[in-house]
C-alpha cells in the first residue's frame, strides 16, 4: 500500500537514539552526531509536511539528559538555539506549526525567549504539520504535573476520567501517537509519553539516529499501514 493511497496518521513519535554513538564510533566530538541528527530530523519533518501526518513529536531532551557531562549540555543548548533560528524560515515556508513541551522554565532566558518566538512566528491557521518538541520532557514528569493540576483545579480525584486526565497532560492539544519509532538499538521507551503511547504501534530500529534515512521512515510507515490495530477488541 503507498503513503498516498492510506489512511491519514494523526500522530507519529520517535525517540531519536544515538547521536552520541554515532559520534563515538567515528572519533568525531559528541555534538557532530546531533548536529547530523538535526539533518535527518529536518527531512522527515519535510516529508511528513507533505505526506498524511498531522503531527510528529520529537524526544530531543529528557529530562534525564540534564545528568551529562556540562561541556555536552552547554553545546546542546547552544545547538537547539541556532536550530531554531535556522529552521524556522523553513517550516515556516511548508506550514510546519512549531510547538515545545516539556519544562521549559529550565533553559536559559535566550534559549526560552527564541522558543516562544519560534511558536508565535510558525503559528498558521491550517498547518500542514504540527511539529512538537519535547526537550526537558519526562513522562514521569508529565504525569505528575497533571497530578498536581488536579489539586490546583480541585478536581475531584473520584470521579476522574481518563479523558479528564489526558487533558492536563502536556501534550492535551494533540491525539495520541498512532506510531512509535525509536532508533538507536535500544528496546525501551525512556520515560517518553508513558501515559499517551497506551495503544500506540512501537517499532524499534537497529540504526542510530543519523543513520535513518527518509527511506527507512517511509519503511516504517508502510509497516505500519499493514498492522491490524483492534484496541483491545476481537
Amino acid at each position: 500500500m503507498s503513503i498516498n493511497s492510506a489512511k491519514k496518521i494523526g500522530h507519529v513519535a520517535i525517540i531519536m537514539d544515538g547521536n552520541s554513538r554515532w559520534a563515538r564510533q567515528r572519533n568525531l566530538k559528541i555534538i557532530e552526531g546531533h548536529k547530523q541528527g538535526v539533518n535527518r530530523l529536518r527531512d522527515i519533518v519535510k516529508y511528513s509536511a507533505k505526506s498524511k501526518i498531522s503531527h510528529l513529536s520529537v524526544f530531543a531532551f529528557s529530562t534525564e539528559n540534564w545528568k551529562r557531562s556540562a561541556s555536552e549540555v552547554s553545546d546542546l543548548m547552544k545547538l537547539f538555539l541556532q536550530s531554531i533560528i535556522k529552521e524556522v524560515p523553513e517550516l515556516i515556508e511548508n506550514k510546519v506549526q512549531l510547538n515545545f513541551i516539556g519544562d521549559i522554565p529550565k533553559f536559559s532566558k535566550s534559549l526560552i525567549s527564541q522558543i516562544n518566538s519560534s511558536m508565535r512566528d510558525t503559528q498558521v491557521s491550517n498547518p500542514n504539520l504540527i511539529l512538537n518538541v519535547a526537550i526537558s520532557y519526562g513522562g514521569r514528569w508529565d504525569i505528575l504535573n497533571a497530578v498536581k493540576g488536579l489539586k490546583d483545579q480541585k478536581i475531584n480525584i473520584n470521579k476522574i476520567t481518563e479523558d479528564e486526565f489526558s487533558n492536563l497532560l502536556s501534550t492535551s492539544n494533540f491525539p495520541d501517537p498512532d506510531l512509535l519509532i525509536r532508533t538507536g538499538n535500544e528496546i525501551r521507551i525512556s520515560n517518553f509519553f508513558l501515559w499517551q503511547i497506551s495503544y500506540s504501534e512501537l517499532y524499534f530500529s537497529k540504526l542510530l539516529w543519523p543513520d535513518f534515512k527518509l527511506s527507512n521512515f517511509k519503511s516504517v510507515l508502510k509497516k505500519f499501514y499493514t498492522r491490524d490495530r483492534r484496541f483491545g477488541k476481537q
